[in-house]
């Protein structure tokens, strides 16, 4: 039976994950959970799967019997019994949790794309260093990774990230001023969490995933495509130096990438196949770098590496709980974040505290300008 320790276990991820281990209690235990401040849900969720650890790290939490409380400071106690590190939570927070279970040795299923954005540079060396194995949750970075035989160093030409282009997609520019923050978390294709969901809206995720691609599969930017598809039914593909091309191709159903990080080579059933007379046609477009300006600001911080993906997250966290509360527009999401990018000078990621410390000076600046230039 293997072992989870799941990080963000009350979060559209983790509660995917659980519903994958009440399927096969057979195949998967949790020894340990973890969420950020629903009390409630994780000791409804230790209830039900008895781990034998669990934190809730801002929030009040009462375990039942048999659960041991972690407290601040006891996190890497977290993946003291398990087999895999389930990273799960969303934000800057979930970089954190990678370090020490890198640090601890254990395989990692990685759906916290922060990690690899602020500290690609930090968890690829403990994942080298340590010889450990780091498995890729997102769709996009799942399909890749399935395209590549399961093989992250293995050869390619050229990698395609396929995004569905979000609720905004055929807006014209000048009408982004006046869209609702209701309107943006109306994702098209996926059930996701607020926050990620306006990334998807504004692009900035797709960007994040192409930073993602260069960490996981030592690729360089140029290498590193993305393209719209509205109907999400690819995946994500992988060019080749003789010119043939592999898709991934399924239903947009997160528990299908989530229950392959933990089984991979092997598959269990989980979702439903696909039926292609009923799919009709699979459209593709150009990517609207112009239209969505969080793509390239992503991008071009990646490029720049060191602690400028930080301060990059750092904005652009602020500015969407900002859009979300109605104090800023949403072309502001991007205007903030290239407010911090140009206040801030590049450093060598050298450290977890030192992002930390860069994740907190950037959240500051980007809280002024908010203040400053909002509604």
């Amino acid at each position: 039976m293997l072992k989870i320790a799941l990080i963000g276990c009350t979060g559209s991820i983790g509660r995917q994950t659980a519903e994958i281990v009440r399927r096969y209690p057979k195949e998967f235990c949790f020894s340990a959970l973890a969420c950020g401040r629903d009390g409630a849900a994780l000791g409804a969720l230790c209830a039900e799967f008895a781990p034998k650890a669990a934190l809730c790290a801002e929030g009040t939490f009462s375990p039942p019997a048999g659960t041991v409380r972690l407290s601040a400071g006891e996190e890497a106690r977290l993946f003291e019994d398990c087999d895999v590190a389930f990273i799960g939570a969303g934000g800057f927070a979930g970089l954190k949790y990678t370090l020490l279970a890198a640090a601890a040795g254990k395989k990692i299923a990685l759906a916290n794309k922060e990690s690899l954005v602020c500290g690609g540079a930090l968890v690829m060396r403990a994942v080298r260093e340590r010889g450990l194995d780091l498995v890729p949750v997102d769709s996009e970075h799942s399909a890749l990774f399935q395209c590549l035989a399961f093989r992250r160093e293995a050869a390619f030409e050229r990698l395609v990230l396929t995004a569905s282009g979000g609720p905004f997609l055929h807006l014209e520019k000048e009408a982004l001023a006046r869209v609702p923050a209701k309107d943006a978390p109306r994702h098209p294709t996926w059930q996701m969490g607020a926050k990620i969901t306006i990334d998807s809206a504004t692009l900035l995720n797709k960007g994040y995933e192409v930073i993602e691609a260069k960490w996981l599969y030592d690729a360089p930017f140029e290498k590193i495509d993305a393209v719209v598809h509205p109907e999400s039914i690819v995946h994500s593909l992988v060019y080749f130096a003789d010119g043939a091309a592999m898709a991934q191709l399924g239903y947009p159903d997160m528990r299908v990438p989530i229950q392959l990080a933990l089984t991979y080579p092997e598959r269990l059933p989980c979702a439903p196949q696909l039926d292609l007379p009923a799919l009709g046609k699979l459209s593709f477009l150009p990517f609207p770098k112009e239209k969505f300006p969080c793509f390239s600001l992503a991008v071009a911080a990646g490029r720049a590496g060191g602690t400028l993906p930080a301060v990059l997250n750092a904005a652009a966290e602020e500015a969407v709980h900002a859009f979300l509360g109605g104090r800023i527009t949403f072309p502001m999401i991007a205007e903030t974040i290239q407010g911090a990018l140009d206040a801030f000078p590049r450093e060598e990621a050298l450290s977890y505290e030192q992002l930390a410390e860069t994740d907190g000076k950037a959240r500051r600046f980007a809280a002024r300008y908010i203040s400053s230039h909002g509604k």
